[in-house]
């Protein structure tokens, strides 16, 4: 496997975009947000293809099961900090509302993942019992 393997997968470019995206919305953000939710809106955005590239690094199925399920966590907490955008009326509403479904479709397809990987896995999680040995 390539080390640049996870620049092919759909759900990582999306999460770049993704990243792409948060960081417009930021730019909209007043002055007074640069440390505060726009900070954390960018980590969390870019937290997402980050972890999806190094668990598609690793060597096994069960930590790239792992970096995924940290992925789909940073999805879930950078869609409540957008809604929570929305609730503050901060940022641009057009380019939020792309972020808010680009969010959607990342966390869709990261939970696709990271079932596959589980079902990949679990042939190896079964635990023999007494009557097959």
């Amino acid at each position: 496997m390539s080390a640049s393997h996870f620049r092919e997968l759909e759900v990582w470019q999306l999460g770049m975009s993704l990243a792409k995206s948060v960081y417009r919305l930021t730019g909209t953000f007043p002055r007074e947000e640069r440390y505060g939710l726009s900070s954390q809106l960018q980590r969390a955005a870019v937290s997402i293809p980050s972890n999806i590239a190094e668990g598609n690094a690793r060597s096994s199925t069960k930590d790239y099961a792992r970096f995924v399920a940290m992925a789909l966590g940073s999805a879930a907490e950078l869609q409540t900090q957008v809604l929570l955008s929305a609730d503050l009326d901060i940022g641009d509403p057009v380019i939020r509302a792309e972020a808010l479904d680009e969010c959607d479709r990342v966390g869709q397809m990261l939970q696709r993942l990271h079932q596959a990987l589980i079902r990949k896995l679990e042939p190896e999680l079964r635990v023999p019992s007494p009557e097959s040995r």
